[in-house]
């Protein structure tokens, strides 16, 4: 099987977004299997590095009850180049949510519906004050998705 890329689009404006997109992407490079693993800001990313995606990972602040701006332009700037491409594509989507992050949740449920995008869990929503275990949980989710991406199980 070629190697397969995993790519992880995470808008991180804080230093607790930043340790949960460094967790996952340690967690995902330390599965000792053949995996690309990329990191992409939304605003210095598009439609060239999703196409070229075999599973994705979206992590995203709630801002006023919906997804960062900067999450939501990358959206608009990927959906209809997208549309047709990469229907099916394997996905999860993290929310680090200072209040209750239903109304992110909604939005990214609503796009990823659009896009014909399949999740591979539930959305995560990491709500309320910061737990120190969410690094943990996020390298094992790193984990988790590379070995079955690089297993062909996504």
């Amino acid at each position: 099987m070629p190697t397969r890329t995993l790519l992880i689009v995470a808008h991180c404006p804080s230093e607790n977004l930043r340790c949960l997109r460094d967790a996952l992407i340690t967690g995902a490079t330390r599965s000792q299997v053949d995996i690309r693993c990329l990191f992409a800001a939304p605003l210095d990313s598009g439609a060239d590095e999703a196409s070229s995606a075999d599973a994705i990972v979206l992590l995203t602040p709630e801002n006023l009850g919906y997804m960062a701006g900067a999450m939501k332009d990358w959206f608009d700037r990927i959906y209809y180049p997208l549309l047709d491409s990469k229907q099916g594509l394997p996905c999860v989507a993290i929310i680090r949510a200072g209040h209750d992050g239903t109304g992110t949740r909604r939005a990214i449920e609503t796009i990823i519906t659009g896009l014909r995008w399949r999740f591979i869990q539930e959305p995560i929503t990491l709500r309320g004050e910061w737990q120190p275990n969410w690094t943990e949980e996020m390298e094992e989710l790193g984990e988790a998705i590379a070995v079955a991406l690089a297993e062909g199980i996504i």
